[in-house]
């Protein structure tokens, strides 16, 4: 059912991108706008890895990496990968201080995922383990390519609505007039936000389940939410996202704000919801994260991979 709604959603956001070109140019702008929409899809059907890891300087993760966290990071994503029978999908580390994680490719086959060294830094291996399961539940579901696809889509429509802002406004034979242009800057953007946000908020509570079945850890799934959320809405945002908000949707909590809530203008559903309904089906009980986990990852000068070479190594997970 789910993947039916999708279907109707994406559809819908093409016709939304089609009738924008109609109001703009009639039939000949409604034929642009459709070829457009096509060439738009089938470039983020094939590149839709490469674009994404680009806007954020993903780097692929190789065996002789030196910093033992990712290596773990790396093989715990792999071994989760081959348990869930899926293809190996590229693994790769973003630079950036937020927790945050994300997927992307047009299929299991052609797919990647990518940690933040906050990540990394913030988070036991347990919780790494059960956000980077989230993610190869988004590839596994195919997430990624409709959410890479209607984030495509999305942003040509605000593009659209501002090419008919600054072309042809005063075209009155066009269907609509001018007063359909200001129509179409406002409600064109604001409608393609909003189906992108409905695609993006059901996607996030399968995933949460599918996630915790493949690290058969739902508990440290909830744990992982609840931090990242809480670092996010101390004011760190990634910056990289910032430069390119369609893809907010992406990650596994919002990095534009960190304060999402069950509306039409939120791209995730709120971390508390997602929690009692990752609880509620696995069942537990949901912790709240310690606090110092968060301000002690604040308040550290150094990057996120420097450790002070006098403090003694604590032995752990990491080994």
């Amino acid at each position: 059912m789910n993947h039916i709604r999708t279907f109707m959603l994406l559809a819908a956001m093409t016709a939304l991108f089609v009738g924008v070109g109609y109001l703009i140019g009639g039939p000949t702008g409604m034929a642009v706008a459709l070829a457009f929409a096509l060439v738009g899809n089938l470039i983020s059907y094939w590149n839709a890895d490469k674009i994404v890891l680009s806007m954020y300087k993903a780097q692929e993760v190789t065996a002789d990496n030196p910093d033992a966290r990712i290596r773990t990071y790396a093989s715990d994503v792999r071994e989760m990968a081959q348990r869930a029978g899926m293809p190996m999908p590229k693994i790769t580390i973003i630079e950036s201080d937020q927790p945050n994680a994300f997927a992307t490719g047009r299929d299991p086959a052609h797919a990647a995922v990518a940690a933040t060294t906050g990540l990394l830094t913030m988070l036991d291996r347990r919780e790494i383990r059960a956000v980077m399961g989230h993610e190869l539940a988004h590839v596994k579901n195919r997430d990624t390519l409709t959410m890479t696809v209607t984030a495509t889509i999305a942003g040509a429509i605000s593009a659209l609505a501002n090419f008919a802002f600054f072309f042809g406004g005063n075209d009155r034979e066009r269907p609509g007039g001018f007063i359909g242009v200001i129509a179409i800057m406002i409600l064109a953007p604001m409608a393609a936000a909003l189906v992108q946000m409905a695609i993006s908020r059901g996607r996030e509570y399968e995933a949460d389940a599918g996630g915790a079945e493949i690290s058969g850890d739902p508990q440290a799934l909830a744990s992982a939410l609840q931090k990242i959320d809480a670092y996010a809405r101390g004011g760190r945002v990634n910056l990289n996202a910032e430069r390119n908000p369609a893809t907010a949707h992406m990650f596994i909590i919002n990095p534009l704000n960190g304060h999402g809530a069950d509306n039409l203008f939120s791209t995730h559903p709120s971390t508390s919801n997602r929690v009692a309904a990752l609880l509620g089906r696995f069942g537990g009980k949901a912790t709240p994260p310690q606090p110092e986990m968060v301000t002690s990852t604040r308040k550290r000068s150094m990057g996120p991979w420097e450790q002070p070479a006098a403090q003694p190594r604590k032995p752990g997970p990491w080994g």
